[in-house]
């Protein structure tokens, strides 16, 4: 397997998408951040309220804004008209932990990977942003992808 975004000189370049087919792709990614107690005592109804206002709410505004953005922030990322873009923020069953889980769709040529994990990774650091004044101890563990569709390596992660 060889890296697909240097040329034969060893210089970045973008990956030519021209003659792929156009199909519907989806993609979707997963933040988990783990909340010290000071914070998750202030998840009440399903969100945490600052004097910044809702959480989840900026947290997921965010996310999806992110997505949107992402070829400005990834500079070999193709411009993908973004057909879908949702942001989910779930507490875990401890209260101690929150899930962000971003889909990103889009009927192109390539993938929507990187969009679905730049709108997971910017909500989960509104998340540490907006709760930094309870506490500096959120910790955003993990960023991955679960699932991705459209092009010919398909997968699915199930844990």
């Amino acid at each position: 397997m060889e890296f697909t975004h240097i040329d034969e000189k060893g210089r970045p370049t973008m990956v030519d998408v021209g003659d792929k087919q156009t199909t519907t792709r989806v993609a979707v990614a997963r933040a988990t951040l783990d909340l010290p107690p000071e914070v998750a005592e202030r998840l009440v109804e399903g969100d945490i309220t600052t004097a910044k206002g809702s959480v989840f709410s900026t947290a997921i505004l965010a996310g999806i804004q992110a997505a949107k953005k992402t070829p400005q922030l990834i500079p070999l990322c193709h411009v993908v008209p973004l057909d879908d873009v949702s942001v989910e923020v779930t507490p875990g069953e401890d209260g101690r932990e929150l899930v962000v889980i971003c889909r990103a769709k889009a009927e192109h040529k390539t993938g929507v990977e990187m969009e679905a994990l730049t709108g997971a990774t910017v909500a989960a650091l509104t998340i540490y942003d907006m709760t930094k004044a309870l506490s500096r101890d959120v910790v955003v563990r993990e960023i991955r992808l679960m699932e991705k569709s459209g092009g010919k390596n398909d997968f699915r992660r199930e844990d």
